[in-house]
């Protein structure tokens, strides 16, 4: 049977840790602040935005909101993004995105100065994740991924790495950071021929394509690692990883399960940047 590596527990250890480094800025006469920006009422955002305002509030971090319609113009938001720049009292900021069509989504971005990017999102903090250099934030979901690697003491040291999925969000910075930790990374995408023997040769597998349950029991075999962070609907309409958890639960392998895991850990590592922004500032 499998083991399951539960985000929560992952989580419980780093909020205690933040719950102290921000009691002890509160002494110093700092409250670490996060600004989120949010255009419309898209479901999705509001979700998120409501489980990352939650997080902030158990680990002593202030969030002050920004929603503009759905139809704001691209100036108007970033007239707000100018003002959460020159706002010293704002330590962070998460951009809720995709954004609208008449966004330009490099543009706007690009205008949060790096030290605010609390997720990786402008092109100076992920060149900061390339040439590992301190220039920004590496964005949350691919640092959650080595949060539980590192609580689990699992070392990707010499470990042969399979990650499916190539996205500037997760796939590109995540193999960048385990190839920093000196694992041996292979890249899996669409164009890749016989993914399932990739994935089978892998000591340890990140899943992010986004699609559900597309990696199957017979792709994996007992021993692996298998950190799963996608998160889907599947035909039934419940929420389901880039694996099939069930049958996979059927191997000797150890498994983090979609809900409850690298999600869970996202915005514990988003608290963590506020905190550290919060810091640099002492």
């Amino acid at each position: 049977m499998a083991t399951v590596l539960s985000g929560k527990e992952v989580t419980a250890a780093i909020n205690a840790s933040l719950s102290e480094r921000s009691a002890a800025l509160l002494a110093d006469g700092i409250r670490p602040c996060l600004a989120i920006v949010r255009l419309g009422q898209e479901p999705g955002d509001i979700a998120y935005e409501r489980g990352a305002m939650k997080r902030a509030e158990a680990v002593g971090v202030a969030v002050r909101q920004y929603v503009l319609p759905r139809t704001a113009s691209q100036e108007e938001l970033l007239a707000v993004i100018r003002e959460i720049n020159e706002d010293t009292s704002v330590h962070g900021a998460l951009l809720l995105r995709p954004f609208p069509v008449q966004i330009d989504d490099r543009t706007v971005r690009n205008a949060l100065r790096a030290e605010k990017d609390m997720d990786g999102i402008t092109d100076a903090s992920l060149a900061g994740v390339f040439t590992n250099t301190p220039c920004g934030y590496a964005p949350c979901t691919a640092e959650a991924c080595m949060a539980v690697l590192d609580h689990y003491g699992i070392d990707p040291a010499g470990m042969r790495t399979t990650v499916i999925g190539r996205s500037l969000v997760i796939g590109k910075p995540i193999a960048m950071m385990l190839l920093r930790r000196n694992a041996t990374v292979t890249i899996c995408h669409t164009r890749t021929k016989d993914m399932a023997r990739e994935i089978r040769r892998a000591e340890l597998v990140i899943a992010a394509a986004g699609q559900p349950k597309m990696v199957t029991a017979d792709m994996l075999k007992d021993g692996q690692i298998l950190i799963d962070v996608g998160v889907n609907v599947d035909e039934e309409g419940n929420l389901c990883g880039d694996a099939d958890y069930e049958a996979a639960g059927h191997l000797d392998l150890s498994i983090t399960p979609v809900p409850g895991g690298v999600g869970t850990v996202t915005s514990s590592v988003l608290m963590r940047h506020v905190i550290e922004a919060a810091e640099s500032l002492r």
